[in-house]
């Protein structure tokens, strides 16, 4: 039997979030939390709304997912994230003892693999999901800084 919520399906509500970050001029990194099927929290990057350097998309979303659940072990979910999550979400995954981390784009020089910071070790990592999508919007976000720094 074919498995409608898979993988690409998740990613696809986490780019979502990434385009609403987008909209709201934040870096556009959008992140969904999943149990049993079931969207449990959504989240993208608040940290110039906030101005909060610690509201990454995966911070708020692990917040969200505790808060539902009424604990703070997400052994169960698996966060769903456009972009590799950096050391410090990576850290906070380690804490949350979530089951599994789905990533879209690699971040080669930001991202957790790159510091080789330990996560959880019943943690799944399962990267590249959508990495194109997830890239793209990325990119798209930071030409258009760069475009309108150049305009000034």
């Amino acid at each position: 039997m074919l498995n409608l919520f898979d993988d690409t399906y998740f990613m696809k509500r986490a780019l979502q979030e990434a385009e609403i970050a987008f909209e709201k001029g934040e870096v556009p990194i959008g992140a969904v939390i999943v149990i049993k099927d079931k969207i449990i929290a959504r989240a993208h990057n608040l940290t110039e709304t906030l101005t909060d350097v610690t509201a990454h998309a995966e911070m708020q979303a692990f917040t969200a997912a505790a808060d539902f659940l009424g604990g703070k072990y997400l052994k169960n979910c698996t966060l769903y994230v456009t972009l590799e999550p950096c050391q410090m979400c990576a850290g906070a995954s380690y804490w949350t003892q979530v089951g599994k981390i789905v990533f879209g784009a690699y971040d080669p020089q930001r991202g957790f693999q790159h510091y080789q910071t330990k996560l959880h070790p019943k943690t799944k990592v399962i990267d590249g999901i959508l990495e194109k999508e997830c890239s793209e919007i990325i990119n798209k976000f930071f030409k258009e800084k760069r475009d309108l720094n150049n305009l000034n």
